[in-house]
């Protein structure tokens, strides 16, 4: 089970790229699900929000840390990232943690905090 996450964002649509960004989405979608039936990355989920001034999607990928950084350099998730720039505002890539990564960066929180003093 995948425990790191590739959480990728963007804001609203340049105006005058829709078109594009229509197209430049639709290669990010077959490009995930021939990873995922490549056995390069787990799963990943798409999410389109309502309109709101901040946030119009994102897609989490989920997959291993190595999964995750193989995504991140291939050439292919490169251009299309870069094509992306061209057509949507505040695209941003993130990763993370999820399933049994949660309980680990828990762990690792949990044991920090025994060095910092607490306030009542």
């Amino acid at each position: 089970m995948a425990d790191r996450v590739l959480f990728i964002s963007w804001g609203q649509t340049v105006r005058g790229a829709e078109e594009h960004a229509i197209e430049v989405f639709n290669e990010a979608m077959g490009l995930l699900g021939r990873m995922q039936q490549d056995g390069r990355i787990e799963r990943f989920d798409v999410v389109l929000l309502d309109p709101n001034n901040d946030l119009d999607g994102f897609i989490e990928i989920f997959g291993s840390a190595e999964q995750l950084a193989a995504v991140r350099e291939d050439p292919e998730f490169v251009r299309n990232t870069v094509d992306a720039q061209l057509c949507v505002d505040r695209i941003a890539h993130t990763t993370g943690y999820c399933n049994e990564g949660v309980a680990h960066m828990m762990g690792l929180y949990s044991e920090a905090l025994t060095s910092v003093p607490q306030r009542a």
